[in-house]
């Protein structure tokens, strides 16, 4: 059986398109998740994290070094995940966690990385 040029580009191209879609939609968080930090002159400064990838741990980069910053705090999950925020970087420590669509914390909670689920 032989296929014609336009059938084997036009199978090629929707192979290529599930390829691309179905990695990208299963392995993000859709979303925005917020948190505080200290800046450098200690004043208080947002963090986001957009669309953060699913089932890999991610060190906060303005608070990743504790021997030289304050952990952020006050963490606002507003993705279809649930995340996992730990006290240490590279998801180590203590940890809690924020249901999707909405769970938060208030400054009382200190992270420095975070997972979704």
């Amino acid at each position: 059986m032989r296929l014609c040029p336009r059938s084997a580009v036009a199978a090629a191209l929707g192979a290529l398109a599930l390829i691309v879609a179905v990695p990208a939609s299963a392995s993000a968080a859709t979303g925005d998740f917020t948190y505080v930090y200290s800046g450098h002159d200690g004043s208080l400064r947002p963090g986001y994290l957009v669309d953060p990838p699913s089932r890999m741990c991610i060190t906060l980069p303005e608070v990743a070094d504790p021997a030289s910053s304050l952990p952020a705090t006050t963490p606002l999950n507003l993705t279809g995940s649930t995340a996992t925020v730990f006290t240490g970087p590279d998801c180590e420590g203590d940890h809690f966690s924020l249901r999707p669509h909405g769970g938060y914390a208030s400054s009382r909670l200190k992270l420095r990385s975070v997972v979704f689920s």
